[in-house]
């Protein structure tokens, strides 16, 4: 049976019920036994139904709400300013075209396919946006079998003409924040990236270790540490590099909440930034510029990237457009941390 074209009959008779049945479970009524409805959403999986199916092709029954995929609890997500900033664009993209927002909640790590499965099952919206891409993710696997609506802000690990996504060039990036690293004179260069699950963390990788290559420079696996996007990992890891028998003169670091954790430990230390040690970070946040020490940050265009997010969702949902992608310019802003008071655009 081809999935897709799977009808509520088909789900009815595998579960040798009535339809009406299913269809109480997809309203999640009470009126159904805990057993059956977990029989038939099992049935439902398997058999890739999903109602929204038939509801995009009614105009009339269109929900005229999209889901946005947080990464992780909401709690942890909104301490990082990026994701306020890309929701900024998202909500600003949404308004224009029409569309309400269900952001999803998600309460323990890694819930996301759960909570994309509840929002199909039971009609909630549209089309989804989802807010990071994995190596092997299971979210954009799930969508692509069943040819759900969604975008993504990333690179899809695999899958990528099959998915609408928008994107910086993440290697570029950490190519030209290497090189600066270099150009200012600094020789054992450091990085403390983030979520190795992630493929951004695996280009802003790829894109520092090919700066060092081309430098002549020696990459040093024990000065490459991943971790969390947020200020204890950057915490723990600055302390790690401030006892260095063979300290680096400078520091790659992907996010700017992950820098603030490092600085706060090389002060702590006594290492004198940018004397001892320069940094450069990803994202520009408010904080990054009216910090103690304004950091040497690029500028991802946060704001672009949600609000692109929209209108590819879109485009596959009016046009059923799939494979479309956006490539959002970014900036590196060159501060006090490198020494450097300048901006290139990247």
């Amino acid at each position: 049976m081809k999935k897709g074209s799977v009808t509520i009959k088909d789900v009815a008779e595998r579960c040798g019920v009535s339809p009406s049945t299913v269809s109480r479970v997809i309203s999640k009524s009470p009126r159904i036994s805990k057993a059956t409805t977990e029989r038939i959403l099992a049935v439902m999986d398997e058999l890739g139904y999903y109602p929204n199916a038939i509801a995009r092709s009614l105009a009339r029954n269109k929900t005229g709400t999209i889901g946005v995929i947080m990464p992780t609890t909401s709690e942890e997500v909104f301490l990082n300013p990026f994701f306020p900033e890309a929701m900024r664009g998202i909500t600003k993209a949404a308004a224009k075209t029409d569309y309400d927002i269900l952001l999803s909640s998600n309460s323990e790590k890694d819930e996301e396919l759960k909570v994309i499965q509840n929002f199909i099952r039971s009609s909630k919206v549209d089309g989804i946006v989802l807010m990071s891409s994995k190596l092997n993710d299971e979210c954009i696997e799930y969508l692509c079998e069943i040819n759900f609506p969604f975008s993504l802000i990333g690179t899809p690990h695999v899958h990528s003409e099959r998915v609408n996504h928008v994107d910086n060039d993440n290697i570029m990036a950490a190519y030209e924040l290497t090189q600066h690293l270099r150009d200012i004179g600094k020789k054992k260069i450091a990085m403390i990236a983030g979520d190795e699950q992630l493929t951004m963390t695996h280009d802003r990788v790829n894109g520092y270790k090919r700066a060092i290559d081309e430098n002549n420079l020696v990459f040093n696996k024990d000065l490459l540490f991943t971790g969390s996007f947020d200020e204890e990992t950057g915490n723990k890891y600055g302390k790690i590099i401030a006892k260095l028998d063979e300290q680096p003169d400078a520091v790659i670091i992907t996010d700017d909440l992950v820098a603030f954790g490092a600085v706060r430990a090389f002060e702590d230390l006594g290492v004198r930034i940018p004397d001892d040690i320069a940094i450069a970070s990803f994202n520009n946040s408010v904080l990054s510029r009216y910090s103690s020490i304004p950091l040497t940050s690029v500028d991802v265009n946060a704001v672009s990237l949600g609000y692109s997010s929209v209108e590819l969702l879109v485009d596959a949902i009016d046009n059923n457009v799939r494979g479309r992608k956006i490539v959002v310019p970014y900036t590196i802003h060159r501060r006090k941390s490198t020494e450097i008071l300048m901006e290139s655009r990247g």
